[in-house]
């Protein structure tokens, strides 16, 4: 690591100022097990909130060692309307949980040092650094309450996170605690109003996946907006599962929303996130682009018929083989909601021949990062 890391050390570990929701006994942190890098306890007064800019600098000069990182632009669409008052920028994310990067995914040809946390945690700082979302939803998060939580309290996020059930991380030995979703919003835009953690079902048969659903209120315009985060059943073979717990989720928000509007669905907007494990011809995508909650796929912006997805969001190499494949979403109500702007992929030169994750890039997925605005009510 570069010269940067003890002064980056140094002000994340004042990042305790933000309170996040208050959550059940049983998922309390154990404060003696904090990433003493990050988030060591601060006796007094919390300090201010630190600045992100200087701390994504911090961040890049703790990782000046390593290849340079991926660039991406943004593709920018209704290039002739007036630019949205309130933009919404969303960041969908499987990190890639740390447990199994290190035990069971057996990406063969990535450095053993380049999966290490000590590493990984500034590249996945940094990458949230760089495009600074206001809802910002990840899977395979296994280092929420020692590292995760704390820093992004202490730049205005508040959070949510759910763990799987039957984590594969608790099979490995050494493991930081279960895997699972969490869901964090800029607590300085948005209101929190309501929180859910769901455990997926099928056939009202309870399963290990799961999903954060989350209620806001924009705090400029005053309107709602239902955020949902998820992580589908991984693997061949598990593509009725996936259809049963999309079918599932796509339920419990209509449920959720009508809570809190006691009116049709469509009037709050809907944005779903997840790395869903289905490519695009499964039934579970069919399912959500055909549900009368009117949801399109924000990723189709960047094809030139606006009706494609990207070629792939994740590309990894397993002693299986070399798997190049679209798997992650995310989902928004078209007819309250407008796409603004696209992140748009890596293409294969940038990505690399050894694929992901890398020295470059911490995780086997891509992030998906999208620009939202509010469309007029009628």
């Amino acid at each position: 690591m570069g010269g940067g890391a003890t002064r980056l050390y140094s002000a994340l570990t004042q990042t305790r100022g933000s309170s996040p929701l208050p959550l059940p006994l049983s998922q309390q942190p154990d404060n003696t097990n904090l990433d003493p890098a990050f988030c060591q306890e601060q006796k007094g007064s919390p300090a201010c909130p630190p600045d992100p800019a200087e701390l994504l600098r911090q961040c890049e000069e703790a990782l000046g060692d390593r290849p340079h990182r991926l660039h991406r632009k943004f593709t920018h669409l209704n290039d002739g309307d007036s630019a949205p008052s309130s933009p919404i920028r969303v960041m969908q994310w499987n990190i890639l949980a740390q447990a199994l990067g290190e035990g069971l995914d057996s990406f063969v040809q990535c450095p053993p040092e380049a999966l290490s946390w000590s590493r990984r945690k500034y590249l996945i700082l940094e990458e949230i650094l760089t495009y600074r979302p206001h809802i910002l939803c990840l899977q395979e998060v296994d280092h929420y309450y020692d590292t995760l939580q704390p820093v992004l309290a202490g730049l205005g996020y508040s959070s949510n996170f759910c763990p799987k059930p039957w984590s594969p991380c608790l099979d490995v030995e050494g493991n930081n605690g279960p895997d699972g979703c969490a869901l964090f919003f800029d607590q300085s835009r948005y209101e929190f109003l309501d929180s859910v953690s769901i455990r997926l079902t099928a056939i009202r048969i309870p399963t290990n996946q799961v999903a954060v659903v989350t209620m806001l209120r924009c705090r400029s315009t005053g309107r709602c907006v239902c955020v949902a985060v998820t992580h589908l059943k991984a693997r061949s073979g598990w593509e009725w599962l996936r259809s049963a717990q999309g079918s599932d989720l796509l339920r419990q928000l209509q449920t959720l929303v009508q809570k809190h509007v006691g009116a049709p669905s469509s009037d709050i907007p809907l944005l779903i996130c997840g790395d869903f494990n289905a490519i695009p011809t499964e039934e579970v995508y069919r399912r959500f682009a055909a549900s009368p909650l009117g949801l399109d796929s924000a990723y189709k912006k960047l094809s030139q018929d606006g009706l494609t997805e990207p070629e792939y969001t994740t590309w990894k190499i397993r002693p299986t083989g070399e798997c190049c494949s679209t798997l992650d979403y995310i989902w928004y109500s078209q007819h309250t909601l407008r796409v603004d702007a696209v992140l748009d992929m890596p293409t294969e030169e940038q990505i690399g021949p050894n694929r992901l994750p890398s020295f470059s890039y911490p995780s086997d997925h891509l992030s998906l990062v999208c620009d939202f605005s509010f469309k007029e009510e009628e």
